[in-house]
């Protein structure tokens, strides 16, 4: 655990803290500053103030007094009362203004960086490649996202700045108790401080327990509510509502209990500690005021004392409770650095000089593919070229390799061994993002938001800037239009979640457009049909027809009926090429 202390996870989260935000960490700074002196002259103001009150003989003598004397034309000592409360009510609320301002900044710029951290994990997760996404769960990014990253502001970075505070007005008070009454305030401060020490040392192990179990169940709650809300129609059908209840709650209710715990254990010491306080207090002002000849002489150092360590208790309570939040929060601190450090493509910082151009045709050379290491082989040495403005067929056998095949010529995965080449080119890591941008993917299940059927074919492009008369040109390729003009709302008629309100022929053929509408040189239909009945895939097999004959379309099909338009047909078998040939040659 010690490569994963706090002081290296804190170095590790603050490289990702944007410049701005360091800027305005300094800002807080200097008002924490301000905020500390401001509540050492409003400490210091308590003893002339109460000593004008009670004994205003001896404070009109003191030197520090004299240029406000002089300055208001005062000539006894009981006129200095009035003005006396008047400076001390003015300081005292100017130290607690500055008090407020400064929890106000802190909590905003501490939730500022929360947004910040947040985008940028979400940022790096969707640059992933798919390679890293097949092998992970997505219920831990998102709770990594919307818990965690919260938590890491709420249990590290704001406890953080509040423990700094802390620290800077304890040392404030400290020092000006100590010039005040020395002896009385070492006794106070250190019996005060070894409790605190103490507690802390007492409750680290069980802290530790509970921010790994606050880790792992948050990260199941999210994993039960994206199951149980994204597999509905089958939890409804199944009626498996029961189980999937049961597993959220187990999850939750040990996520709140760890939580609680926390909470507890950062809040329970403060009022035993508190009153503990007052009682060496009171103690101190009894032995002070029997051995004291005039009362009027202690009153006002006593009140400086009381008034200090009514000041410094709080503080005190907020280290305690800064410390024990950074124990709970380590682990999903962890979880957030890791997912901050989540390397970025090389595409992003460095300018695309490798274009790709695709004039004449796909090649895979001796292509073999595994996931991992330890994985078997899914692609085995596989050799195949694709011309370009050809329909291509590809069928095989679950286990075949056709996804993984698919993926590879759609750059998501890079073959482990072979080269994927484009007009002879080699298609890689640096360049892969040029190929994407010439094609277009139409997946089984075709994902929709609950938005416009316009918003949905132009996917990923902002509201104003979708390019109407391309939607409508790409409806009406995809052999959509006639249906979208008899909807009440057309083209802005909305699909309801995940496309519920549209049949799946429907659905597949908004697929369809959405490819178009993207422009690309190649469509890859990836079992698009498979999950039709037969009349809708005729429909749908219509619209690919019907498609530009420049374009080269790659279909991916169980049922070698689907693949009929197809001018060539590939067969894999075990990872290779098994047989290619026509529709009617496969037939025979």
């Amino acid at each position: 655990m010690k490569q994963f202390s706090l002081y290296n996870l804190l170095q590790r989260l603050g490289k990702h803290i944007h410049l701005r935000r360091r800027k305005q960490l300094f800002g807080l700074v200097a008002l924490m500053f301000i905020s500390g002196f401001a509540e050492v002259i409003s400490i210091g103001a308590v003893l002339p103030f109460l000593g004008a009150l009670t004994a205003p003989d001896i404070v009109y003598s003191y030197p520090i007094i004299q240029p406000l004397i002089s300055g208001l034309s005062l000539q006894s000592p009981d006129e200095l009362a009035l003005p006396l409360t008047i400076i001390f009510a003015l300081v005292t609320l100017s130290a607690g203004l500055f008090r407020l301002l400064f929890i106000w900044y802190q909590t905003r710029l501490g939730h500022a960086v929360g947004a910040d951290l947040s985008r940028e994990i979400y940022s790096r997760t969707l640059y992933q490649p798919y390679s890293v996404h097949v092998l992970r769960n997505s219920s831990d990014v998102i709770s990594g996202i919307i818990n965690k990253a919260n938590g890491v502001v709420n249990g590290v970075l704001i406890p953080l700045l509040v423990a700094i505070n802390a620290v800077f007005m304890i040392l404030i008070i400290l020092f000006t108790l100590l010039f005040m009454q020395p002896k009385l305030t070492l006794i106070l401060f250190g019996v005060l401080g070894m409790v605190y020490v103490f507690v802390t040392l007492i409750v680290r192990r069980k802290l530790e327990q509970d921010s790994i179990s606050i880790s792992i169940e948050s990260n199941k709650v999210v994993k039960v509510l994206q199951e149980g809300l994204g597999g509905i129609r089958d939890v409804l059908i199944d009626g498996t509502q029961s189980k999937y209840c049961d597993v959220y709650q187990v999850a939750d209710r040990r996520m709140r209990k760890a939580t609680a715990s926390v909470q507890i254990i950062s809040n329970c010491p403060r009022h035993i500690i508190e009153a503990f306080g007052m009682i060496i207090l009171a103690v101190i002002a009894y032995t002070y005021v029997s051995n004291a000849n005039e009362l009027t002489t202690v009153i006002p150092t006593l009140s400086v004392m009381v008034i200090g360590a009514q000041r410094l208790l709080p503080v005190l309570q907020q280290i305690y409770s800064s410390l024990a939040f950074f124990k709970a929060g380590q682990q999903p601190l962890l979880d957030v650095v890791t997912l901050l450090e989540q390397p970025e493509p090389s595409y992003l910082t460095t300018q695309l000089i490798n274009d790709i151009s695709f004039k004449n045709s796909i090649q895979l050379n001796k292509i073999k593919f595994r996931y991992t290491t330890k994985t078997p082989w899914v692609l085995k040495g596989l050799n195949l070229e694709i011309t370009k403005g050809t329909k291509v067929g590809i069928i095989g056998e679950t286990g075949s390799g056709k996804s993984s095949l698919i993926d590879i010529i759609m750059g998501l995965l890079q073959p482990s061994e072979g080269n994927f080449l484009i007009d002879g080119k080699i298609v890689n890591e640096e360049n892969s993002r040029s190929w994407q941008r010439k094609i277009a993917h139409v997946p089984q299940t075709i994902f929709l938001t609950d938005a416009s059927i316009a918003e949905n074919i132009a996917l990923g492009v902002k509201p104003e800037e979708i390019d109407m008369a391309l939607v409508r040109e790409c409806a009406e390729r995809a052999q959509l239009a006639s249906t979208i003009e008899h909807m009440a709302m057309n083209y802005e008629e909305h699909v309801g979640e995940r496309g519920i309100r549209l049949s799946g022929g429907q659905r597949q053929r908004i697929g369809i457009a959405r490819a178009l509408y993207k422009q690309a040189e190649v469509l890859v239909f990836d079992e698009a049909t498979s999950a039709l009945d037969n009349n809708t895939e005729s429909i749908v097999m219509d619209a690919i027809n019907n498609l530009d004959d420049d374009l080269t379309i790659i279909m991916v099909a169980h049922r070698l009926s689907t693949l009929s338009l197809c001018e060539v047909i590939i067969e894999l078998s075990d990872g290779k090429v098994g047989k290619i040939g026509t529709y009617k040659e496969l037939i025979a």
